[in-house]
């Protein structure tokens, strides 16, 4: 008689196991989370209770293990991706369709922002007080953008140094805290300047090039390992966001949060919808192949921490290829911002103007749309919205002070801001390869299996994806 069987079958439902659920199931654990924190005593020296201070402590962990991962993503993909478009006479038209593309949308979602804005009326409806305006901390500017495309060097790492003084005995102590940041534009003017300088030496640039595409191979699969972690770090930021401003930060900007909202809604569910479906692809499977990277982005708060899984959607997913995707997609994480540097800042100038009592032109409203069409560029590597507000403001000569007056909900309409920005970011690399016939519909339109990062999918691109034809 033969022994019986130890295996059994596995309890956990197909569906547990994917990706997308699990991102969801960590929302409505965070939610939960956040709550409870909320309805917590702070701690008795007055600071933040255990619970909002380890859910804060573990979502910043995981948004700074996906920053971090970026920079080798970036560098490595954008030298690979020029090196396998060394064959492709098309490439350079590529490059212009993107850009073109980034420019159609952004302008579709500022005509938006402006007609909500006239609509809703959000600074002539608010119980904000003239007080709480401040100047913010950063401003944004055409000079500023054009000087930060030189890098500073080789690493495209800047630096910040911060005072801070308090008593201390009989004097003051002064404390001076230095943060390091890369800035994602110049990182890319790098890798372009030195994947084209190893296309031109040629032969000699071929163990360079090889090892680039070994270290890219690398630093993808560490990405599937923090991507992984997606689950622990979404519950953790929604518990974060809920505990700390739960509906409170909303009230005298109640208007203008759901302005944002409603142009936010209108940009994802019909504006992105009308495109894809004008191009032939299903508006379906367009939202189940990009649904994980924003709802990362929603929680996130951040297209750069997102650009890794973006940037796999738009693969694995959506079937754009790894060569043009690999360029698109990080360069759409720095510049196509249609939340952020389109609705944002066109209701927010709308707002700025009633509150003050500026009665704004034609002019103004055309200025509008020219600096959202072509300004987004100018809040690469840096806090996105609000240098792109702060743009906005001084462009039209409006109070900066302004920008103050919306840090109440900040946070609260970054969340939608980001993730249609992420959404935009997949789209339109989807859209031009399917204009320029090199989109993998069978892998686009093929079932969802939930995980983006599947170590099943082996098949090297060039076997499983149609090649960028000369």
């Amino acid at each position: 008689m033969s022994a019986p069987s130890t295996t059994r079958a596995s309890r956990i439902p197909t569906w547990a196991k994917s990706f997308g659920p699990q991102i969801v199931a960590g929302l409505i654990l965070g939610v939960v989370l956040g709550l409870i924190a909320r309805s917590m005593p702070d701690a008795a020296d007055g600071n933040e209770n255990w619970l909002v201070g380890t859910v804060a402590t573990i979502g910043s962990s995981y948004v700074k293990l996906l920053t971090v991962a970026v920079v080798p993503l970036v560098f490595t993909a954008i030298v690979s991706s020029i090196a396998n478009l060394r064959q492709v006479a098309n490439a350079a038209r590529l490059a212009v369709q993107t850009l073109l593309w980034f420019a159609i949308t952004a302008f579709i979602a500022v005509i938006i922002g402006i007609v909500i804005g006239l609509v809703a009326q959000p600074g002539s409806r608010t119980g904000v007080e003239a007080t709480s305006a401040k100047d913010p901390s950063s401003v944004g500017s055409w000079w500023s953008f054009l000087t930060g495309l030189v890098p500073n060097n080789f690493f495209a790492l800047g630096s910040k140094t911060s005072v801070t003084t308090e008593a201390a005995g009989d004097g003051i102590a002064s404390t001076a805290t230095t943060s390091l940041s890369f800035n994602i534009l110049q990182l890319l003017v790098i890798a372009v300047a030195i994947g084209i300088a190893a296309l031109k030496i040629g032969e000699k640039a071929e163990p360079f090039l090889n090892f680039n595409a070994s270290l890219l191979a690398i630093v993808q699969k560490v990405l599937w390992w923090i991507i992984r972690l997606a689950p622990i770090g979404t519950a953790a930021l929604i518990a974060n966001a809920v505990a700390t401003y739960g509906w409170d930060a909303i009230g005298s900007l109640g208007v203008f949060t759901v302005a944002i909202y409603v142009g936010l809604a209108i940009v994802f569910f019909v504006v992105y919808p009308v495109i894809v479906r004008a191009h032939g692809l299903s508006v379906r499977q367009f939202f189940s192949g990009v649904w994980p990277a924003t709802q990362l982005g929603f929680v996130s708060r951040s297209s750069i921490g997102t650009l890794p899984l973006t940037e796999r959607v738009t693969e694995r997913n959506l079937g754009v290829p790894r060569e043009y995707a690999s360029f698109a997609v990080p360069l759409g994480a720095t510049t196509k911002m249609d939340g952020c540097a389109a609705i944002y800042p066109a209701i927010a100038a709308i707002f700025v103007a009633q509150f003050y009592g500026v009665s704004l032109t034609f002019t103004d409203y055309l200025l509008i749309v020219v600096v959202s069409v072509i300004g987004s560029a100018a809040t690469a590597g840096t806090t996105g919205a609000t240098v792109m507000l702060t743009l906005t403001l001084s462009t039209l000569g409006l109070p900066l002070a302004g920008v103050g007056l919306l840090l109440a909900v900040e946070p609260i309409v970054d969340m939608g801001r980001t993730a249609v920005n992420v959404t935009g970011q997949a789209l339109v690399p989807a859209i031009v390869a399917k204009r320029e016939g090199i989109l993998d519909e069978a892998r686009y339109n093929s079932p969802r299996n939930g995980d983006p990062f599947s170590d099943d999918d082996v098949t090297p691109p060039t076997d499983r994806q149609p090649q960028l034809s000369p």
